[in-house]
C-alpha cells in the first residue's frame, strides 16, 4: 500500500517529555568514543558559559528516533516499517542541550512521494523544552522501498 499524501501537512504533538540528565550524556559521549570535557566536566561547562554539562550533537537522535517512529507507526499513514530505511538525515542546532533540559519533540510531515517505485517520507521535527525555547530542529527523510526491490 502506497503512503498516502494527504498526510503531508500533519503535524504529531509531543508525546512525552525527555529530561536530559548528565549521566545519560556522558554514556552517550563514551558510546561515541567523544572525551570532550564539556560533555563530563559541569565547571569546564559553566566555563564556558553553560548551566551545565551539555549534550554531543548527535545526542538528540535519542528522543527524535522515538518521534519519528510515531509517525513511522501511524496506521492511516500507511507505511510498511519492515521495507523502511533511512535515507537522509540532518540536524540544525539552535543550542546545545544541557543537563536539566525537558525536551519535548513535535514532528511535521513536509512530503510524501513515489520515486523508481519506492516512497519518500520528508518529516522534520522540533525539538524545544517544555518551556517552548527551540534547541534543535531535525530533518529526515525516510525511504519504504517498493515491493519489487
Amino acid at each position: 500500500m502506497p503512503l498516502d499524501p494527504s498526510f503531508v501537512g500533519r503535524t504529531y504533538p509531543p508525546e512525552t517529555t525527555y529530561e536530559v540528565g548528565r549521566a545519560k550524556i556522558a554514556e552517550f559521549a563514551d558510546a561515541i568514543g567523544d572525551d570532550n570535557p564539556l560533555y563530563r566536566d559541569i565547571e569546564a561547562a559553566k566555563g564556558a558559559g553553560y548551566a551545565d554539562v551539555i549534550a554531543p550533537p548527535t545526542f538528540l537522535t535519542i528522543i527524535n528516533i522515538r518521534a519519528i517512529n510515531a509517525v513511522a507507526e501511524d496506521p492511516d499513514l500507511g507505511l510498511d516499517y519492515d521495507r523502511m530505511v533511512h535515507g537522509d538525515q540532518k540536524f540544525v542546532h539552535h543550542r546545545p542541550a544541557c543537563a536539566g533540559d525537558r525536551l519535548q519533540v513535535t514532528v511535521h510531515i513536509d512530503d510524501v512521494f513515489v520515486r523508481a517505485g519506492n516512497d519518500f517520507l520528508s518529516v522534520h521535527a522540533d525539538v524545544a523544552t517544555d518551556g517552548g525555547q527551540p534547541v534543535c530542529t531535525t530533518y529526515a527523510q525516510l525511504v519504504v522501498r517498493g515491493e519489487r526491490s
